[in-house]
């Protein structure tokens, strides 16, 4: 594989595809809930349509960044991770994953994944890490975890004999359960060596009043424009994670989640509504 700019790896299947702007996708309109201009009409209409009903979302957005920077500076820095496989990405919004880790370890070498060619090509045209480490992109779906765990930028970039962080940081709550959300991270999970960890965000109805429920439920139906979104409940959640080993304060919303890390959360659970955790492979 070509490498380019010290250390900065693209993925060489990579080719620019047609998308259609004219329908939200998930990753643009969480760059616009953070205030980015990666994103089109369609993404910002449907962004306002959930604000709408849950008025607190791009406080979620912030929160759930706020937990990404946490849990990184946590797994490079006290659990001496080197790797990490971050899946459903989104657009580049700093600090990154390969930006937070490489300050405390050079040499970290990080992958991003997403379905999105947009993410793809902000990614290989944005996110350029240190001389020392390795960053990669691939565009690939989570509903196809074996194309993920045999892709060979990945087989390339990571050292398949030490511990690697999949990071699934927002993303599984676009799985609906016919495409077996529970069966792709199974895979994706029995395929990392022992001492990774498994890090995961996921958005829950649990922590939020019925009338705020009535108003998202009636969004996320089938036919409504804003693609498939499935909250589960924390025992849901929690089941992502049997067989391995909860690292404190276990599976908990975002803001909870070693909070006395910088950067300090600073809303509250109702405010986010996701359930967060990081699991370590025994």
């Amino acid at each position: 594989m070509a490498k380019i700019n010290g250390g900065h790896h693209a993925d060489p299947g990579f080719e620019a595809r047609r998308f259609d702007s004219t329908k939200a996708h998930p990753s643009r309109r969480y760059d616009y809930w953070l205030g980015g201009k990666d994103n089109f009409e369609a993404d910002r209409t449907s962004g306002d349509d959930i604000a709408q009903a849950f008025p607190t979302i791009r406080i979620a957005a912030i929160e759930n960044r706020r937990f990404l920077h946490r849990v990184v500076s946590f797994l490079a820095g006290q659990a001496g991770i080197r790797q990490f496989l971050d899946i459903g990405t989104g657009i580049p919004t700093s600090p990154n994953v390969h930006e937070i880790a490489q300050v405390i370890a050079p040499a970290s070498r990080v992958a991003y994944v997403d379905n999105d060619p947009l993410v793809i090509a902000h990614a290989r045209a944005r996110l350029v890490g240190s001389p020392e480490g390795r960053t990669a992109y691939v565009r690939a779906d989570l509903r196809d975890p074996a194309t993920i765990g045999t892709h060979a930028t990945l087989r390339d970039v990571f050292d398949w004999d030490q511990p690697i962080a999949l990071l699934l940081i927002a993303v599984l709550h676009f799985l609906d359960d016919a495409d077996d959300p529970h069966g792709a991270v199974s895979q994706l999970v029995s395929a990392l060596p022992a001492g990774s960890y498994l890090a995961l965000s996921h958005a829950t109805f649990d922590l939020l009043p019925a009338a705020t429920i009535t108003g998202l439920t009636s969004l996320i139906s089938p036919g409504a424009g804003h693609g498939a979104f499935r909250a589960r409940n924390r025992r849901d959640v929690a089941s992502f994670l049997d067989g391995l080993e909860l690292i404190s304060p276990g599976l908990a919303p975002i803001v909870d989640w070693q909070p006395e890390r910088e950067p300090r959360p600073s809303a509250t659970a109702a405010q986010t509504a996701v359930y967060g955790a990081v699991a370590r492979l025994p």
